[in-house]
């Protein structure tokens, strides 16, 4: 029987919640990769399956950024077997907002040069994460992942989830931002560290509860005039059954609807921020 791995807590602080970390590995790479998850079972298992086999592990650290599963999804062995670098457990309150925050800091504190995010519930392809990486090393600052500019693939996607994005969600966004996007709803996207520790950014804030904080770092970049592009990416629904989401039809979409129109009006700038762009 292998000897049990290390957890550290680390303590509330501004902006960050309290969390448990367990590093399988010390940093290996310049980027690292945060993928945020609750309870993914066998979707989070294919999906690092999909990136080890891939050899993702090799050009990023791969860290899961937990928001409290029980479903034994991130059990030490299975994790360490499937390449993963660091596993961080939230303990305190919020959303994927907060598990994103958990993520950057422990990223920023742990000194890479950028960051890529992305889903838990296998409907992107991770095998893409390289890319990304690419585009950072090239000096992009805000790299979005799209199904829909040329080389991207979509499939079984719901009419009425394409008709949000196209119609509403990327359009809003497009605006705020200054610049065209055409996949604002996709958590498939990079940082980088420039980005992240800018002062006129600041992502480590409480009011990114929940998807608040993408919304907010898919404009913030272009609106400062840091350097963002798009990459063509897959995004893959299942044909059948649940579509594998934490957003509610009706409330979830409403309160996305919300947070599309506060940050158009600046609401998620820093406070000495507000009033300019």
């Amino acid at each position: 029987m292998s000897a049990p791995f290390e957890r550290v807590t680390y303590e509330r602080r501004p902006g960050v919640p309290r969390f448990d970390a367990t590093e399988y590995a010390p940093r290996r790479c310049r980027y690292c990769l945060l993928i945020p998850i609750i309870n993914e079972g066998e979707r989070i298992a294919r999906e690092l399956a999909r990136a080890k086999a891939a050899g993702v592990c090799d050009a990023v650290d791969v860290i899961i950024c937990d928001g409290g599963s029980t479903d034994g999804s991130t059990a030490d062995e299975a994790l360490v077997e499937a390449g993963v670098n660091t596993l961080l457990v939230k303990r305190g309150p919020g959303k994927q907002g907060a598990q994103l925050r958990m993520g950057i800091w422990f990223a920023l504190e742990r000194g890479y040069d950028g960051v890529v995010t992305i889903d838990g519930n296998d409907k992107d392809g991770i095998e893409a994460v390289p890319s990304f990486v690419e585009r950072l090393e090239e000096g992009y600052d805000f790299v979005q992942g799209s199904r829909f500019v040329p080389g991207g693939v979509s499939e079984n996607l719901p009419l009425s989830r394409n008709l949000a994005v196209r119609l509403i969600h990327a359009p809003v966004i497009s605006l705020t931002a200054g610049q065209r996007f055409t996949d604002t709803t996709n958590a498939f996207r990079a940082y980088s560290r420039r980005y992240l520790t800018d002062e006129r950014v600041q992502p480590l804030r409480e009011v990114f509860e929940g998807y608040e904080l993408l919304a907010y770092l898919s404009t913030r970049a272009t609106q400062l005039g840091m350097r963002a592009c798009e990459i063509p990416v897959s995004r893959v629904y299942p044909k059948q059954g649940k579509t594998p989401t934490k957003i509610s039809p009706v409330k979830g979409n409403l309160g996305l609807l919300r947070v599309l129109l506060a940050n158009a009006r600046g609401a998620y700038l820093p406070s000495g921020a507000r009033g300019s762009r």
